[in-house]
């Protein structure tokens, strides 16, 4: 809901951003895969039961790389198109939903208690997900393209929960971690929601 937004905002730095880092020899893949690795170390870092302050700073790194990543491809030329390659795109995605699965495991890991409240969100996340790789695979189908979230090779729906707000709510649970099982459980069904709300979509622009 808040990444067209924000898009508007941020994407004039993360452009210049890439544009310095693809100037030094930067590859998107590369950039992507740094993300990756830092979300996982933030992940990491709430299971073994650490402050969760101390995960903040490479989780925001992490989100930080994934908003870099297509302004170096752009920049650098690395793609067949001026929005990247259909690889970079792919392991953009792929790195996305590990790093959404991996913070809500960690939580999971660090008290059992949260094992319950974790298993819903993973599974709203999953539901969520499948809605909105679904309707990327059919608008791609019908040529239906949008830059409403930035410039991209996937077709992204919006929704009432986006990156954005997905960022907002680990950084909350990094903040409140005894909080855990309510935030949890209430994003779950926001997710959820948003799901039913990208089905409905989809049911008005695909049937027949």
């Amino acid at each position: 809901m808040l990444d067209a937004a924000i898009r508007r905002v941020i994407d004039p730095a993360l452009n210049a951003g890439g544009r310095a880092l693809a100037a030094r020899g930067a590859r998107a893949d590369v950039v992507t895969l740094a993300g990756l690795v830092a979300g996982l170390l933030a992940a990491l870092l709430i299971a073994l039961g650490v402050p969760t302050l101390w995960a903040l700073p490479p989780l925001l790194a992490g989100r930080l790389a994934d908003g870099l990543d297509g302004a170096v491809a752009r920049a650098a030329g690395q793609g067949a198109t001026a929005k990247g390659s259909d690889f970079g795109a792919f392991l953009d995605i792929c790195a996305d939903f590990a790093f959404y699965a991996a913070i809500p495991l960690a939580f999971a890991f660090r008290a059992p208690e949260n094992a319950l409240p974790a298993a819903v969100l993973l599974a709203a996340f999953y539901v969520n997900g499948t809605t909105f790789l679904a309707f990327a695979a059919i608008a791609a189908r019908r040529g239906l393209e949008t830059s409403a979230q930035g410039v991209k090779l996937i077709y992204y729906s919006t929704g009432l929960l986006e990156g954005t707000e997905t960022v907002i709510f680990f950084m909350a649970l990094c903040l409140w971690p005894q909080h855990f099982a309510p935030l949890a459980w209430g994003f779950g069904l926001a997710c959820l929601a948003s799901a039913l709300l990208r089905a409905a979509l989809s049911a008005r622009l695909f049937r027949g």
